[in-house]
């Protein structure tokens, strides 16, 4: 099991280039299949992380984000 704490500050080398790719893997997708998509990419990387506590506090901050928009 990992311990290292859930990284807050920017970590990506592309982050532009990533949410490009993210787009495009959305693009000619109906919503529900965008939605699909997007509910497997967090349940691939959860499995990659691993770290429960991670994951929990990745959670929390997501939905307080989401509350607050």
């Amino acid at each position: 099991m990992n311990t290292t704490p859930l990284i807050r500050t920017p970590n990506l080398s592309d982050p532009d280039g990533f949410y490009e790719q993210l787009i495009d893997a959305q693009r000619d997708l109906s919503d529900e299949q965008a939605d699909l998509l997007l509910a497997k990419l967090v349940l691939i990387l959860s499995n990659h992380i691993g770290d429960r506590q991670v994951l929990a506090e990745a959670l929390q901050l997501a939905r307080d984000n989401t509350l607050g928009a």
